[in-house]
């Protein structure tokens, strides 16, 4: 993974090799009018921190500044993300209804493939309607293992009982 923060808040957590690599650069580089430097921040020190935790499984929340480079629409989608609850899973067609528009599932699938925070901000809990897992920028063998590392610390956490609430 490849990380980035501007102006002390997080706009990069992302895949270094993914399809969408150079699309995501480029519009962060414009949205900000800036420019990548290789540097190590207080910010990106605690990005590390609480990834690592997430993966120790000490951590299933969060807590850093984001700051999220995209459309309007865009934002929406992504702020939805935040609020898929750990351990848990919904849905491309959920999430457009949440945005209040059905319609918009094509729209709202994008805006999630361009997701540039990934785990943060949880893309990988948005699977297909059928339940299968489609489409994640680290491949689905990552998502995969991302949904399972949660499930099972959900899982314990919960007395060996796996709840899911779509």
């Amino acid at each position: 993974m490849i990380l980035g923060a501007y102006d002390n808040q997080l706009c990069l957590a992302d895949w270094r090799y993914r399809k969408m690599r150079s699309a995501v650069d480029q519009r962060l580089q414009k949205g900000l009018q800036a420019s990548y430097l290789e540097v190590d921040t207080a910010t990106l020190q605690e990005t590390r921190n609480q990834l690592n935790a997430y993966f120790a499984t000490e951590r299933q929340e969060f807590d850093l500044p984001l700051l999220f480079v995209g459309t309007v629409f865009q934002q929406k989608v992504w702020n939805a993300l935040l609020q898929v609850p750990f351990g848990q899973t919904a849905t491309y067609l959920q999430l457009a209804e949440k945005h209040g528009d059905i319609k918009a599932i094509r729209a709202v699938a994008s805006a999630n493939g361009a997701n540039a925070i990934s785990i943060i901000v949880p893309c990988h809990r948005i699977i297909g309607s059928s339940g299968e897992l489609v489409g994640y920028a680290g491949g689905l063998p990552a998502k995969q293992k991302l949904l399972a590392l949660e499930r099972a610390q959900r899982t314990h956490a919960v007395g060996g009982q796996l709840h899911l609430e779509f």
